[in-house]
């Protein structure tokens, strides 16, 4: 990866939506020399995938919560898969420190977050601890990795 694969990155973590014109406008080149490193970028698995972001609160997802899940070491895997499977769990990373597991929660409203919380998240075996947070206002928010 050089620096100029480093621009394209960050032009379409910008704005994903760039045409290969575009790109190659700002970086004078051709459309076919831009459309051959993304897909090399691709190839390498730098760029994992194309998504959108959506605005949670916009589609209804009005409750955005944290929580810190300790479980026990045989069990971590089979909960972190099992967490990761509901469609209310955002995002779900296995952490050092204190808490074995932090995950994100976009829920409809503090009843389905009650829901969540005692049907799924507590129903799981091998939960040792559940530390949770709600979001009270987002100053910032970005998705992948800045260059």
């Amino acid at each position: 990866m050089d620096a100029t694969d480093k621009k394209i990155l960050e032009l379409l973590m910008e704005n994903g939506r760039l045409s290969y014109v575009d790109i190659g406008k700002e970086l004078n080149l051709s459309r076919v020399a831009v459309r051959e490193r993304i897909h090399a970028l691709q190839e390498d698995g730098i760029i994992e995938r194309f998504t959108v972001v959506v605005n949670s609160e916009k589609v209804g997802k009005g409750v955005s919560a944290f929580f810190e899940v300790d479980c026990e070491p045989s069990s971590l895997v089979s909960v972190a898969e099992a967490l990761a499977d509901i469609p209310a769990v955002a995002s779900c990373y296995q952490m050092t420190g204190p808490s074995t597991l932090h995950m994100h929660v976009l829920v409809n409203d503090f009843i389905d977050l009650e829901k969540f919380i005692n049907e799924e998240l507590y129903a799981l075996e091998g939960i040792t601890r559940v530390e949770s947070h709600i979001l009270l206002r987002r100053f910032k928010s970005r998705s992948g990795l800045k260059l």
